[in-house]
């Protein structure tokens, strides 16, 4: 029995089914439905944790932190090359520019959870589909889990006149 850890290239191929199931799922009907341990929906969107460091309640030494950030940038990165081989470069969307564009407006699922945990997310729209997937690295708390996240949303979703994007 071997007790290497898979490449994150190989979890990042696994993950690509994952993407494509979500792509592929309904949207629910109703807010804050889960339909997995690690995931939930409601209208216009999908969010699953993919991946979680360790918390850090017993200390955030660099020590601790750093290899942890690393271990869930290095999955990031290995599932994103993917996506971008299957639909090509992703838009590098500021989350905190719609959170700040939304003011008192409530700002659409999934984008306000993001922004509650990240500053950023990497987009893919999807060709002939009216979704978007969106991976993004966040945080809630400096104590809690850094978490590789997983959105597929409404494309309607990421209108919004003074957010900003790259492509």
């Amino acid at each position: 029995m071997s007790t290497e850890r898979p490449s994150p290239e190989s979890v990042a191929a696994e993950r690509m089914a994952v993407v494509e199931r979500l792509c592929a799922l309904p949207f629910p009907a109703r807010a804050g439905q889960y339909w997995a341990p690690e995931g939930w929906g409601g209208p216009g969107f999908h969010l699953l944790v993919l991946q979680e460091s360790r918390d850090f309640w017993d200390g955030r030494g660099p020590e601790v932190v750093e290899p942890a950030e690393q271990e869930i940038e290095d999955a990031e990165q290995a599932l994103a090359a993917l996506l971008t081989a299957r639909w090509g470069a992703p838009e590098a969307v500021d989350l905190w520019s719609y959170v700040e564009a939304a003011d008192s407006a409530p700002l659409p699922e999934p984008l306000e959870f993001l922004g509650m945990l990240s500053g950023r997310a990497l987009v893919w729209r999807l060709p002939g589909a009216a979704r978007w997937v969106g991976l993004s690295v966040g945080q809630s708390d400096p104590e809690f889990p850094i978490q590789l996240l997983l959105a597929v949303g409404e494309v309607s979703a990421l209108r919004c006149g003074g957010c900003s994007s790259t492509r």
